[in-house]
C-alpha cells in the first residue's frame, strides 16, 4: 500500500487530500483545507508550510503530488500561487517526500476523462472513485484528484519499468 498526499496550493486556501493506493484500489484517508489567516504574505507562506507539515506528521504519506502553476490573465496572482506552491513543496521535501507535479488539464483528464472538466465534475468523480457519501469541498476535492492522478501515473510508470522501457527514477 502507498499513501499519497495531494496538494492544491493557494495563498488563501490550500487544499489537501490523502489517499491509500493498493493496486488499482483507492481509499480515502483524509482531506481538508488550510485557510491562511494573516494579511502579511510571508506569514501566509509560513501558515501553509506549518499546516502541511502537521498534515504530513499526522497522516505519514509516502509520496506527494501538487498542481502546477497556470496563468490565466493575472500574472501577480500566478506569482503568489507559485510562492504558495513553493512553501508546500518545501514542507514535503523537508520530510523527504518525492513530489509529482501535474497540470490542471492532466489532473482533470486522469480523474474525469476530459482535460477541461468543470469543478463539479471533478468533485463528482472524486466522490465516486473514493466511494464517499458526499462530494468534498472544491479545494479538498481538487487535492484528492491530484492524489488520484499521481496514483494513476505511478501505475503507468511501474508497468513501463517492469517492461524495461524505464530504467531509472521512479
Amino acid at each position: 500500500m502507498t499513501r499519497i498526499l495531494g496538494i492544491d496550493p493557494g495563498s488563501r486556501i490550500t487544499g489537501y487530500g490523502v489517499v491509500n493506493v493498493s493496486g488499482f484500489t483507492y481509499s480515502y484517508v483524509a482531506s481538508g483545507c488550510i485557510k491562511t489567516k494573516s494579511d502579511n504574505f510571508p506569514e501566509k507562506l509560513k501558515e501553509i508550510f506549518v499546516g502541511l507539515d502537521a498534515i504530513i506528521t499526522e497522516y505519514q504519506p509516502h509520496i506527494a503530488a501538487i498542481e502546477q502553476v497556470f496563468v490565466k490573465t493575472n500574472v501577480a496572482s500566478a506569482l503568489k500561487l507559485g510562492q504558495a506552491r513553493g512553501a508546500a513543496i518545501c514542507a514535503c521535501v523537508t520530510r523527504s517526500l518525492k513530489v509529482g507535479e501535474y497540470s490542471p488539464n492532466q489532473i482533470k483528464k486522469a480523474v474525469v476523462g476530459r482535460g477541461h472538466a468543470s469543478k463539479e465534475q471533478v468533485q463528482h468523480m472524486v466522490k465516486t472513485q473514493l466511494n464517499l457519501n458526499k462530494a468534498p469541498p472544491t479545494d479538498a476535492a481538487d487535492a484528492l484528484a491530484i492524489a488520484l492522478c499521481h496514483a494513476q501515473n505511478l501505475h503507468t510508470l511501474n508497468r513501463l519499468s517492469k517492461r524495461g522501457y524505464i530504467t531509472e527514477g521512479i
